[in-house]
C-alpha cells in the first residue's frame, strides 16, 4: 500500500513539474511573440512617418518652387484725404504679379485701387460733405518669403510706384481743394506689407496681407502741405501658382 502510494505521488509530482514546464514554455513563447510584434508595429510606424515626411518634403518643394504667381482680390484702407480731415474708409481692388527667383525671393508687379467718401470741411459753403474719392496705385518692389510649409507661408514685401488721386471727380465740378481735400494728380506712393498664405493646394492658395500705405499727395494753395500720408488697410485675395523655377 505504502509503495502504491509513493508511485502516486512520484507520478503527481512529474506531472505538475511537467505542467509547470508547459506553462513556462507557453509564456516565454507569447513573450516572445509580443515582442516580435511590437518590433514590427514600431518598424511600420517608422515607415509611415518616414513616407508622410517624404511627402510633406514633396508637397513644400512642389508648392514653392512655381516661377509665377497672380495674385486677385480686394480689400479695406482707412484713408488720410487731406491735411486737415478726418480719415475715411475706402473698398479696394489689388492684383499683383510675382516673377520668382527662387523659393525665397520675387520680383513685384503691383496695382491697386481705393474708392470711397470723403468728410470734406465740415459746413464747407458748397453744401458737399461727403464727395466721392478715389485712388490707383501702380508699383513694383520686391518679396522676400521666410517661411514656409506645406499648408502656411509668410512673406514680407516693399513696394514703390505712382499714387495717382481724383479727388474733384465727385464733388460736382468743385475743385476738390476747396472742399479741403488734396490736389489731383499723380504722386510717389510707397508700400510694405507682410502676407500670410494657406494653401489649398501646391498651386492654388489665399493670401492675407495687411498694409502700410505711403503717399505724397498735395493740399492746395493756403492749406498747410504734408509730405507724408499714412494709410492703413487690409488684402485678400486667390493665389494662383504656375511655370517652374
Amino acid at each position: 500500500m505504502c509503495d502504491v502510494h509513493n508511485r502516486v505521488m512520484r507520478l503527481l509530482t512529474l506531472a505538475l513539474v511537467a505542467g509547470l514546464f508547459a506553462v513556462t514554455a507557453q509564456a516565454q513563447i507569447s513573450s516572445s511573440i509580443d515582442i516580435n510584434k511590437r518590433k514590427q508595429e514600431a518598424h511600420a510606424r517608422r515607415e509611415t512617418n518616414a513616407s508622410r515626411k517624404a511627402r510633406i518634403a514633396r508637397t513644400v518643394e512642389d508648392t514653392y518652387t512655381h516661377r509665377y504667381e497672380v495674385i486677385g482680390g480686394g480689400g479695406y484702407q482707412r484713408f488720410e484725404s487731406g491735411s486737415q480731415l478726418k480719415r475715411n474708409n475706402e473698398v479696394s481692388w489689388a492684383t499683383a504679379f510675382n516673377y520668382y527667383l527662387n523659393p525665397k525671393l520675387a520680383i513685384v508687379g503691383d496695382a491697386q485701387g481705393s474708392f470711397g467718401n470723403a468728410k470734406a470741411i465740415i459746413n464747407n459753403t458748397y453744401g458737399v460733405p461727403y464727395p466721392q474719392i478715389n485712388e490707383y496705385f501702380f508699383m513694383g518692389g520686391a518679396s522676400y518669403r521666410f517661411y514656409r510649409k506645406e499648408r502656411f507661408a509668410v512673406s514680407a514685401q516693399a513696394l514703390g510706384g505712382i499714387g495717382w488721386g481724383i479727388f474733384s471727380g465727385g464733388s460736382k465740378s468743385i475743385p476738390g481743394v476747396d472742399l479741403g481735400l488734396w490736389q489731383d494728380g499723380s504722386r510717389p506712393a510707397f508700400q510694405v506689407g507682410v502676407s500670410g498664405d494657406y494653401n489649398f493646394y501646391p498651386n492654388l492658395g489665399f493670401r492675407v496681407t495687411p498694409t502700410w500705405t505711403g503717399t505724397t499727395f498735395q493740399s492746395g494753395a493756403g492749406a498747410p502741405a504734408s509730405s507724408l500720408q499714412s494709410n492703413f488697410g487690409l488684402n485678400a485675395g486667390i493665389i494662383y501658382r504656375f511655370g517652374r523655377q
